[in-house]
């Protein structure tokens, strides 16, 4: 896909998923992870992002506090 905003979106980009291919094309993260029922790593902390869980759930109890 030509994403004419790749180069932009690639600096605030904060997914650690080595050789992802939807670096930086977010149209095709948000696709992807909704097919999973999972959020994008650009809905998680730095540290939450690093564990690869992209639940919903995961984001929920992290939102209220709870682990």
């Amino acid at each position: 896909m030509n994403c004419t905003g790749k180069a932009v979106n690639e600096r605030h980009c904060n997914c650690t998923y080595p050789g992802c291919p939807r670096h930086g094309v977010c149209c095709e993260c948000i696709t992807y992870h909704m097919k999973k029922d999972q959020l994008p790593a650009c809905y998680f902390s730095k540290e939450q992002e690093a564990t690869w869980n992209r639940s919903i759930d995961y984001f929920i109890s992290e939102r209220n506090g709870k682990k």
